[in-house]
């Protein structure tokens, strides 16, 4: 009987935080794609400087295009 009582406390605990939206990883997504965002925006970069803010989003935008053309040219490597 004891065991039946747990049970169903914890069926309860875990329907609320569902409820609640404890148990979604929906904000730890949100949470890195804002970083994200923001990295490749050049939040951190000095806004009152355009060549600085437009420089930053040119250097990390190409700097993921090396990265794609890299892991391209890795992959053909391995698969060869």
């Amino acid at each position: 009987m004891k065991d039946d009582e747990t049970v169903r406390q914890a069926k309860r605990a875990l329907d609320r935080l569902g409820a609640e939206g404890g148990l979604s990883a929906t904000p730890v997504m949100k949470s890195a794609a804002n970083g994200v965002r923001d990295h490749f925006a050049a939040s951190d970069a000095d806004k009152t400087d355009k060549i600085e803010v437009w420089g930053t989003r040119i250097a990390r935008g190409l700097a993921v295009v090396a990265l794609v053309g890299l892991l391209f040219w890795l992959f053909r490597q391995i698969s060869r």
